[in-house]
């Protein structure tokens, strides 16, 4: 896809957005299911079911999905996504490209082991190697737009509001 073809894919949803700011809002779900057999649940992906279940750090045999994992593949997957969409608007031809998220737990947190062990990533860390030949200015210009339109990296860098409810079926 060039600049043109996103352009014109996307102007109709902007003018329409502009107009009806309302019309911008899509909530995007999410469903699983607790395992009845294992310590796990199974997520549906809209295109298979994954099985996600506890870390080998937190006793799991590695054989299910681990959340974390999960998490900094949505990250990378829309990362790359973004990455290659401001690209094709800024007319950067990339020849190559890979993107890379590590995040560091300790999970004496989630364990329960220590108190002032925080649940949940300490630190993550995103990564793209490009292969192309776009002077350094444009690149810099790409990171910070990738970084600014990324859902899931602005999702993690702006916490939203957040709730949780339990019923009884």
């Amino acid at each position: 896809m060039d600049v043109t073809a996103l352009r014109a894919l996307q102007a109709p949803l902007k003018d329409s957005y502009r107009s009806d700011p309302g019309a911008a809002v899509v909530t995007l779900k999410a469903k699983g299911e607790l395992d009845d057999q294992h310590i796990a649940c199974k997520v549906e992906t809209g295109r298979a079911i994954a099985l996600a279940g506890l870390h080998p750090a937190t006793g799991g045999s590695g054989a299910e999905l681990c959340s974390g994992d999960m998490l900094l593949e949505a990250l990378v997957a829309c990362a790359g996504v973004t990455l290659k969409a401001v690209a094709t608007a800024l007319e950067i031809e990339l020849k190559k490209g890979i993107v890379h998220a590590e995040g560091d737990l300790d999970f004496r947190g989630t364990l329960g082991v220590a108190k002032d062990a925080a649940v949940g990533f300490k630190a993550i860390r995103l990564s793209f190697e490009v292969e192309t030949d776009a002077p350094q200015e444009k690149l810099d210009t790409l990171l910070k737009l990738t970084e600014r339109y990324c859902v899931v990296f602005q999702t993690l860098n702006v916490k939203p509001e957040l709730s949780a409810t339990l019923a009884v079926a």
